[in-house]
């Protein structure tokens, strides 16, 4: 496949637009030929997503006879949502006239569906209604059954698997373990966002999930590495970027995958034959502009002291110290019990992102764009 603009910044369009992450994939294809589920655990834009698709697009290449199925539970918010995802998934992954794909159609015959267009992809999504309880659980129960007896070994990718923690009914979690725990064809990856809460699902003895995976943390991807493959796409395509200015695409987006993709997505974009540092700045200030009204917005929505924290940690970069009496005092958060009350919500919120390291903790703003707004501005 040939990108329109080599710095992809959604879905996946091949080996050659992906950049390293080559142990990570090495791992994740050496669970999956050896019969073992995964827990994927990194923040949001990472590239958890890109990943997968990449370890599944390897697994193919590899192994012709393995099949591929990626969920994404996000937006699910009941038992019955992920029940639809995942028999969507299904039908978009597997054609009519495969074996799986035939049979599973007519297992959905006899509950008698019906079906959507997704508005913004066009694929069909399944809806299905269920007079009682013991009915979902049955449903769920045999479309694992109908995965589980393929003639050949399938990768699941479940992405936000830690939503299905806040579904209303009871014992989900015990609910899909019972069922996934004796499937032997059919291997998980279990991507999730929120490490704190994926953690507690696969770490916590008195959870059903407790000791059942392996667990792989995907991190920020290596500087020099990212740094030649950023210049070698703009060369290849008869663009020269100097030095400095791809020194400070790296340091404002802080290497974190999806800003830095944006970035040079639009300064491919935008045509300029040398990336200097004023194409850089110009572009950067556009990207600020053009999300200014939401920033705005989380002004509006948010208690003044959250806001203040937000402000601090931002301007700071990285927040080690948040109950410290020099960081409350310089950014008038007030005491100590707000400024850890404010980190808890704004991360409960997604604003703002915990990093734990081997000598502590510390807070940036989850949104990078968004902390160089308010660095900017404030």
């Amino acid at each position: 496949m040939i990108a329109d603009n080599p710095f992809v910044i959604k879905g996946y369009a091949g080996k050659k637009y992906f950049c390293d992450r080559e142990k990570e994939t090495e791992q994740l294809l050496k669970h999956m030929l050896g019969g073992g589920d995964v827990v994927l655990i990194s923040p949001r834009r990472y590239g958890k997503s890109g990943l997968v698709y990449h370890t599944m697009a390897e697994l193919k290449r590899t192994r012709p006879d393995f099949e591929t199925l990626y969920i994404d539970i996000s937006a699910t918010s009941t038992l019955n949502n992920f029940i639809d995802a995942l028999s969507s998934a299904i039908i978009n992954s597997f054609p009519e006239k495969s074996s799986l794909g035939k049979q599973f159609i007519g297992f959905l015959k006899g509950i008698r569906p019906y079906f959507t267009l997704n508005q913004y992809s066009s694929k069909p999504e399944i809806h299905l209604e269920f007079s009682h309880e013991e009915q979902k659980r049955s449903t769920l129960r045999q479309i694992f059954e109908i995965l589980e007896s393929h003639s050949s070994p399938i990768m699941v990718a479940i992405d936000e698997f830690q939503q299905i923690t806040e579904y209303p009914e009871k014992n989900v979690e015990a609910l899909l373990r019972s069922h996934i725990q004796n499937m032997h064809n059919t291997r998980f990856v279990f991507c999730g966002s929120k490490r704190r809460m994926m953690s507690s699902m696969f770490n916590d003895a008195a959870r059903p999930f407790y000791a059942s995976s392996s667990t792989l943390y995907l991190d920020k991807l290596d500087r020099t590495l990212y740094g030649e493959f950023i210049r070698r796409h703009f060369e290849d395509n008869g663009r020269n970027v100097q030095e400095d200015a791809l020194d400070y695409i790296m340091d404002w987006t802080r290497l974190h995958t999806y800003y830095t993709q944006r970035v040079c997505n639009e300064l491919y974009f935008d045509g300029t034959r040398n990336i200097d540092m004023p194409a850089v700045l110009k572009v950067c200030r556009n990207i600020l502009e053009t999300e200014r009204f939401n920033y705005l917005l989380l002004k509006e929505i948010l208690p003044v002291q959250q806001w203040r924290f937000l402000k601090g940690v931002a301007q700071e970069g990285s927040v080690s110290q948040i109950t410290s009496s020099s960081f409350i005092s310089k950014y008038s958060i007030g005491s100590t019990t707000t400024a850890v009350r404010a980190a808890e919500s704004l991360e409960q919120k997604e604003l703002i992102l915990k990093h734990f390291e081997t000598n502590g903790v510390s807070y940036e703003v989850y949104d990078v764009f968004f902390s160089r707004w308010l660095e900017a501005e404030f």
